[in-house]
């Protein structure tokens, strides 16, 4: 198996035994974006550091590419997709199937398709085609909020194994149209990829991803033109749970677990970041979500869902979902358009939490290729 290959298969547990290593209890996490290329009419640059962290080293981050600001805009401000009711569809991905035939310690990977299921039965309705160059899904997908436009990750293969994203729109059966890859204009070595988000009018895509020698990235992608920008964290090994505001204006996403946060994007420099909840006890924090109406946002600790107001007050508990001894401790989800139901999964089971009253139900996961096979899906509505 290639390096290029384990450091893929492997950097995802890697990096959750180390998520928790950073303390998220600063009033404040600056994220240092990258001073901009030189133009006639220069936009300000930040010179801001971050605070020291004594979980990590002070020498600097080194990353194969540098860091991309071609992507002067980053807001996602047209009109958002609508949404037309509670979910008719969700689209599972799956990372690549690894088998090691007979006494052999060479890896041989099977890739395997995203695909596309009834809401209401989780019964498989189609594979998801695939961009030229993209052997087949990784775990992560997102959704924008009219339930039928969805970013997926691809795995290129085992040869030279990296993920590119792609988008692909349903047609109002749940049929996928053709995929349409994304193309950076700014190179990245993307091997591992925590987290993906895709904004309610569904012109940009966030993605976060950990840095060679510490610390993590968020990049806000433009899914028309591929610039890009990124900013990094050097206090945190691992960024998740990024969630677009409705007006397309911030980014919420978690630190290390330990801490919910967002980032400003309107800042001159888009570099401003406020943590809005610490964690209080050792249950973890995952997923995200925004209210429809941006005024607060969905969380989980540990497997207990809140909803907490950007504006301050007290966190209210929405649902309780009672999972196997074997769950992950932390819980990640889903949230539709509407803000009122709630998708997770465990094993082959898609469990749908109603925000409403707290209620939950499960369906099986059916899909066409391999079932039940390597590790259970993730999936979004």
């Amino acid at each position: 198996m290639s390096s290029r290959t384990s450091a893929t298969l492997a950097g995802l547990a890697l990096a959750v035994l180390t998520a928790g290593c950073a303390d998220p209890e600063a009033d404040r996490v600056s994220l240092v974006s990258t001073p901009q290329p030189p133009a006639s009419s220069p936009l300000p640059s930040l010179t801001v550091v971050p605070p020291p962290s004594p979980m990590l080293s002070s020498g600097p981050v080194k990353h194969p590419f540098p860091m991309a600001t071609s992507l002067t805009d980053p807001m996602a401000t047209a009109a958002p997709l609508t949404t037309t009711g509670p979910p008719r569809f969700f689209v599972s991905a799956r990372t690549p199937l690894t088998r090691f035939p007979g006494q052999s310690k060479t890896a041989v990977f099977t890739p395997v398709p995203p695909a596309v299921h009834n809401a209401e039965t989780g019964a498989f309705i189609a594979n998801i085609p695939l961009p030229p160059g993209i052997a087949g899904s990784w775990h992560l997908a997102a959704a924008a909020r009219d339930n039928r436009t969805f970013a997926i990750a691809g795995w290129t293969g085992s040869t030279n194994p990296s993920i590119r994203f792609f988008l692909v729109h349903l047609d109002e059966n749940g049929r996928p149209e053709q995929p349409v890859a994304l193309t950076p204009t700014d190179p990245d070595d993307l091997t591992l990829v925590h987290d993906l988000a895709l904004s309610a009018d569904g012109t940009r895509l966030a993605y976060s991803t950990p840095l060679i020698g510490g610390g993590a990235k968020i990049s806000v992608l433009d899914v028309a033109t591929g610039r890009r920008r990124d900013w990094k964290t050097m206090t945190h090994p691992m960024v998740s749970g990024l969630s677009w505001a409705p007006d397309g204006r911030s980014l919420a996403y978690v630190l290390g677990g330990r801490a919910i946060a967002l980032l400003d994007l309107t800042a001159p420099d888009g570099a401003t970041s406020r943590i809005i909840k610490a964690a209080t006890g050792a249950l973890p924090m995952e997923s995200l979500a925004y209210t429809p109406d941006g005024s607060a946002l969905i969380y989980a600790t540990g497997h207990t869902v809140e909803r907490i107001p950007l504006a301050g007050g007290p966190a209210q508990v929405l649902a309780r979902p009672e999972l196997p001894p074997d769950a992950s401790l932390s819980l990640r989800f889903s949230v539709d358009g509407t803000g009122e139901h709630l998708l997770y999964v465990h094993g082959w089971r898609a469990y749908h939490a109603d925000l409403a009253d707290g209620a939950v139900t499960s369906v099986p996961i059916t899909v066409h290729e391999r079932p039940g096979e390597g590790n259970s899906p993730r999936a979004t509505w």
